[in-house]
């Protein structure tokens, strides 16, 4: 068991925690049973208790076993933030069934795949995404869609700027299968007992992988009720807490970090449906927001607004994520801002969110912290699957209660994840990293995610945190380009902050030499208006990296 980062163990936290032995819907009624009129969701302006939340998550079960959904049935959840997502989720729970979260930007094909592959008899969705899935109910598996508007849960009259689909009422939508979420809960079906236990299905996450179709990461319910009370836990969190999502929840950050940690305690979710940097500063002041997991380049954002200090956000006192490291002059900026260490952890859809997270009151930058609860965590070389020892790169592993059973019907895929290491079976994260003498791990880069330039290896991911340091970068995604002399070299798509688009390409190249290595230093710089995310925020340098061998393709 590694156990090196013990002397910087968090005093408040057990080192190893008896997980329930329940389903994840539990938590919602003892929330309900402790809290009922509190809090759980706000959404701009609007309230839903502990005791609705309770109340419409069954009556959609109900709905759900009455339209044939059986225990251990897939479910789609196709929908953005909103307090359908929340309900919805907890409704496939409660009806015994298992929930598919679709990331909202699918369209027809990926849908497809995904009934094809989950064989879901029914759906939730929001009207704006329907017609990519309407077109599938009655075509094979899918019989049945439940379809809802956002402007449904606004209640209340609200001044923020809320996104066009979240205003949009909800439109008459007719056909075969079609079923709207207000007649789902008017039907008044109860649902029956509930049946699933910790060793039940509850959760599929698709990870997309580096070529092919994506793969469902197989989760029970105790491998999510780890991940949701080790979070929880971990930062002390308390029924206290205002949390804001602006991550979405399809994805396992949102889902578990912010959703079902914060559940768990019966404090207050504040959601977004998208980001909007303004209206999460006006949340934050508005709301007392006192939490706040997210994606780092939200809070590069957030702090880029040349009306940041216009808003009071003192509210704040933990704030944190992961899927890519804090840039550390943006690191700093927060400090000065607000006085709170950014924390950053380190999960996957494999691990149902963190692993690795820094101890509240150590964090390092730049860092995916220490393992946390029960978690045991090593480093091997990428070819020999030895051990390696501290400050040496290699692949990371890990086990514990949180990592998956295996890809959904992929049983070559699910053998090759995994590694047997000193009688236990360890999870193959494919990301490159190291620890140090104090068990903090760092991440250099993914697997196939390197520059060889001349023989000299090149992590991306490292170069980027330094270019963060100049003062005109206001993002920035490294890459590969082809060279005729050294195979390929290394390429820079630089975003430009405000009041610094006279910087050239050579200044910054310039700086890049006199600030590292010359063979990590970007040959080219390309600027550009922005750089493509996908909807948990990520910066999508694979797209960049595959268009730009495109274009000396013969």
């Amino acid at each position: 068991m590694f156990d090196r980062h013990y002397k910087v163990w968090p005093e408040q936290v057990p080192k190893q925690l008896e997980l329930p032995a329940t389903s994840l819907f539990h938590n919602i009624t003892v929330s309900a049973l402790r809290y009922p009129q509190h809090a759980a969701i706000y959404y701009y302006g609007t309230t839903i208790t502990y005791q609705e939340l309770q109340q419409q998550a069954e009556a959609i079960a109900g709905y759900l076993q009455n339209a044939g959904v059986k225990a251990g049935d897939r479910v789609l959840l196709y929908m953005q933030n909103s307090p359908q997502y929340i309900i919805g989720y907890f409704a496939i729970l409660r009806a015994n069934a298992v929930v598919v979260p679709v990331n909202p930007m699918n369209r027809a094909a990926e849908i497809k795949y995904l009934i094809e592959d989950t064989q879901a008899p029914v759906a939730l969705c929001t009207q704006e995404l329907l017609e990519h899935i309407a077109v599938h109910t009655g075509q094979g598996y899918l019989r049945e869609v439940i379809v809802t508007a956002y402007s449904e849960y606004l209640k209340t009259p609200t001044d923020l700027a809320l996104p066009e689909a979240v205003l949009a009422p909800l439109e008459r939508h007719s056909g075969p299968g079609l079923t709207t979420w207000q007649a789902a809960l008017a039907a008044g079906y109860g649902p029956g007992p509930l049946t699933a236990g910790p060793d039940d299905l509850c959760v599929i996450p698709y990870s997309s992988g580096t070529t092919g179709n994506p793969k469902g990461c197989v989760h029970t319910h105790h491998s999510v009720l780890a991940t949701t009370i080790y979070g929880a836990v971990w930062t002390n969190a308390q029924h206290d807490i205002v949390h804001l999502v602006s991550v979405p929840m399809f994805h396992v950050t949102g889902m578990q970090s912010c959703m079902n940690s914060t559940l768990f305690v019966g404090g207050t979710l504040v959601v977004m449906t998208r980001w909007d940097r303004k209206v999460a500063a006006e949340l934050i002041q508005r709301c007392k927001v006192n939490t706040w997991r997210n994606i780092s380049t939200m809070v590069v954002d957030m702090l880029s607004d040349p009306d940041i200090d216009q808003y009071d956000i003192s509210s704040l006192r933990s704030i944190g994520g992961g899927g890519a490291a804090m840039p550390a002059a943006v690191a700093a900026k927060l400090a000065a801002k607000t006085g709170l260490t950014y924390m950053e952890g380190y999960g996957l859809s494999e691990t149902i969110a963190p692993t690795h997270v820094n101890p509240p009151q150590a964090c390092k930058p730049q860092c995916l912290g220490i393992p946390i609860i029960g978690v045991d965590s090593r480093v091997i070389d990428v070819e020999t699957l030895k051990e390696l020892e501290p400050g040496v790169t290699g692949e990371i592993i890990m086990r514990g209660e949180q990592i998956f059973q295996g890809y959904w019907n992929r049983p070559e895929a699910t053998s090759e994840a995994f590694i047997e290491l000193d009688g236990h079976r360890f999870f193959r994260s494919g990301d490159l990293g190291y620890y140090d003498e104090d068990g903090y791990f760092f991440l250099v880069d993914r697997v196939k995610r390197m520059i060889n330039a001349s023989g000299y290896k090149v992590w991306p991911a490292e170069v980027e945190s330094l270019m963060y340091a100049h003062p005109a970068i206001r993002e920035v995604c490294v890459i590969s380009t082809p060279h005729p002399r050294r195979g390929e070299t290394v390429k820079a798509v630089v975003v430009l902050a405000a009041g610094h688009e006279d910087t050239t390409a050579e200044t910054i190249i310039t700086w890049c030499q006199d600030n590292m290595a010359a063979y990590k230093c970007p040959v080219v710089v390309e600027f550009g208006d922005s750089i493509p995310k996908s909807p948990t925020g990520k910066i999508m340098w694979r797209l960049l990296q595959e268009d730009e061998w495109k274009k000396s393709a013969p």
